[in-house]
């Protein structure tokens, strides 16, 4: 119902942003739909048509008008990534192929605009980074090689290397790697990035868990709280990759409050980013045992 005429989602400050509408492309594609396949291509098709549309010569996937595009070029080529995965060949072949296109210069350009410390920031030139922004990179491009294109093991191995140095000794993730607090949506994308980027065993993946554990269990904190659900998006991430006992204490608690806020109206509310996106995070997170989505599959 929220989808607008030109295939974009989001509201407010947040209004035709290619982050919203690639995460709400990504909600319905979670559920098996996919342009020409299942119940909501249409809308996968026209989202997938308004961020192509979005695609600029030098790679950057952005609205003119848009602030920090880093951040919805990391989503977008996400995006990007996972309908190409998930369209090769056969009658998809003119769609794969402006797809394609379209993710092999969103990836270059990701990989031309690390800084020297590994990271990336705001704004696609490699002068400064934080964790939050180099998280949505390594997704990306974690996102691209399972699809098929190459990317540069030097630039993974370096923004590996951020991370790690982006850890307190408290087990928590700060922003950048000047000395500062933790926080636990940030130490979920900090864990996300180490298991994205192909580290499935490490002393800064346990000792970020147990700090997650302490600090952001589901039913112990306000759903109204700044970043819940991007918090949430990376730690059922982080949890799901763990397996085990991580998985099974996380996962029944998240999903009980989800649901539990769900709306009458069938969507969930972020103070800061609006219900679109809520609500994309929401249906990201609930439908993730399914592993539709390539980047969700062991």
């Amino acid at each position: 119902r929220t989808q607008q005429p030109n295939g974009a989602f989001g509201e407010g400050q947040f209004g035709r942003s290619v982050a919203v509408t690639s995460l709400a492309c990504l909600a319905f594609m979670a559920d098996g739909n996919m342009p020409g396949r299942g119940p909501y291509a249409e809308q996968v098709q026209r989202g997938l048509n308004y961020v192509l549309d979005q695609c600029n010569e030098s790679g950057l996937v952005a609205t003119d008008s848009a602030n920090s595009p880093m951040y919805g070029h990391g989503f977008a080529t996400l995006f990007l990534g996972e309908v190409y995965g998930m369209t090769q060949g056969g009658p998809d072949t003119a769609l794969a192929s402006r797809t394609h296109q379209a993710l092999v210069r969103a990836v270059r350009l990701i990989e031309q605009s690390q800084n020297e410390e590994g990271g990336w920031r705001y704004n696609p030139v490699p002068f400064d980074a934080d964790l939050s922004v180099t998280i949505c990179q390594i997704m990306a491009l974690r996102s691209a090689r399972n699809a098929g294109l190459e990317v540069s093991k030097d630039v993974i191995d370096k923004a590996v290397q951020y991370a790690r140095s982006c850890q307190n000794p408290d087990g928590g993730f700060r922003y950048q790697l000047v000395a500062g607090p933790s926080a636990w949506p940030r130490t979920a994308a900090g864990i996300a990035s180490l298991y994205y980027a192909g580290i499935y065993e490490d002393r800064a993946i346990d000792s970020g868990m147990k700090y997650l554990f302490a600090t952001a269990m589901p039913g112990r904190m306000d759903m109204q709280a700044i970043h819940y659900h991007y918090g949430h998006y990376y730690a059922v991430q982080a949890m799901f990759l763990a397996g085990g006992d991580s998985w099974a204490r996380w996962w029944p608690a998240l999903r009980g409050q989800l649901i539990s806020d769900q709306g009458e109206n069938g969507a969930w509310n972020d103070p800061s980013h609006g219900s679109e996106y809520a609500s994309a995070m929401s249906l990201i997170i609930l439908q993730m045992p399914k592993r539709y989505l390539p980047i969700f599959q062991k």
